[in-house]
């Protein structure tokens, strides 16, 4: 996992300090890229411990298209929990543990200016399978116009496919990232 603790070093070494909504402050690098070969087998960061079973929950969390906070908990993860608390959030929320329409909202349950809900996970795969030379397998979880109805915006926000060779590659967008929290998450994901 070198290339995670090089990215870590870039940052620390020549990062510029940007204030942000939490008052923390961040070390910002724009346009970073990581690149991992499943070939070279599962990308894990290793030099950390990776809370596996909170990732694992969390994805299959999003793939259900859920923003019920509730469901993570019951398996023990609770990532998400201090969002679904937040002052600012709980008036929003539509019932206990509302999360609004974040991530897997979006990705099985976009819905268009008609209101039709798209399935753009299950749209990308039947892609993958019957038009692979497509460019436009792409999942979006960056809805402007939902925003406010959202806990917590999208950070992985728009992931695309692309298929040659018979051999599948993911892309991933990600607008802001917390690299010693999230990222590890992200990668593994």
């Amino acid at each position: 996992m070198k290339q995670y603790l090089d990215a870590l070093r870039h940052i620390l070494e020549n990062g510029v300090n940007k204030q942000d909504r939490t008052g923390t402050g961040t070390k910002a690098i724009f346009g970073m890229q990581l690149r991992f070969n499943m070939n070279d087998g599962f990308p894990a960061v290793t030099t950390k411990k990776l809370a596996f079973n909170s990732m694992k929950a969390e994805l299959l969390w999003f793939i259900k298209g859920s923003s019920d906070v509730k469901e993570l908990q019951k398996l023990g993860c609770h990532i998400w929990d201090a969002n679904a608390e937040a002052d600012y959030w709980k008036p929003k929320a539509r019932f206990e543990g509302d999360l609004g329409r974040i991530y897997g909202v979006q990705w099985r349950k976009w819905k268009n200016p008609e209101s039709k809900e798209i399935d753009q996970l299950a749209e990308a795969i039947k892609q993958i399978k019957e038009n692979p030379s497509s460019r436009r397998i792409i999942v979006n979880a960056w809805n402007p116009g939902e925003i406010e109805q959202m806990a917590l915006p999208p950070c992985h926000m728009f992931f695309q496919f692309f298929v040659t060779d018979n051999k599948l590659s993911l892309q991933m967008y990600q607008r802001s990232c917390d690299m010693f929290l999230g990222v590890p998450f992200n990668i593994a994901s």
